[in-house]
């Protein structure tokens, strides 16, 4: 045991599929620098957030501590060094649906901005999932947030005989 092995993590604390997932949510909200009201609102509906009947939103105890603990974890490590730890981990469904989640963070304010774009490439090969394979759900995301289909009739999607499909074989 090296001298300072006392401030890689919290005693007893390891990663988890639960805190990898959450964690990556913060990696992907930070990657720009700053955290948009928009994402963190995104981050709260996943883990559960709600109203406290005061006008704040906050989240249940359970989940407040892995919030904590994905916010520390982030603060002191690297992206490789997360990736490096969380993708043996997880299941595929679980990467997948880190992947889609991500993507929908990344649209909840509005357009991806560079940083999250290339950190979503970092974790699609730290999980070994090709563009080819996620690029119906990516579609999927995308359509979901793209609410301009409903205030411009003038949108590609909304032309006559356009018929929204799955990019699958």
């Amino acid at each position: 045991m090296g001298l300072f092995d006392m401030f890689k993590t919290d005693a007893g604390e390891k990663m988890t599929p639960a805190l990898a997932f959450t964690t990556s949510l913060i990696y992907i909200m930070s990657a720009d620098g700053e955290m948009d009201a928009e994402e963190v609102g995104h981050l709260l509906s996943v883990l559960g957030g709600k109203d406290d009947g005061r006008g704040s939103i906050g989240v249940g105890a359970q989940n407040q501590a892995l919030l904590d603990s994905a916010l520390k974890y982030r603060r002191k490590n690297p992206l490789d060094t997360f990736l490096a730890e969380a993708a043996p981990l997880l299941t595929d469904a679980q990467k997948m649906c880190i992947l889609i989640n991500l993507v929908d963070s990344s649209l909840a304010d509005g357009q991806p901005e560079r940083e999250e774009q290339e950190m979503l490439a970092k974790f699609m090969t730290a999980f070994g999932v090709s563009e080819e394979r996620f690029r119906p759900f990516f579609e999927v995301i995308v359509l979901k947030s793209d609410r301009t289909v409903f205030s411009n009739q003038a949108h590609p999607k909304n032309q006559a005989g356009y018929q929204v499909k799955l990019g699958l074989n």
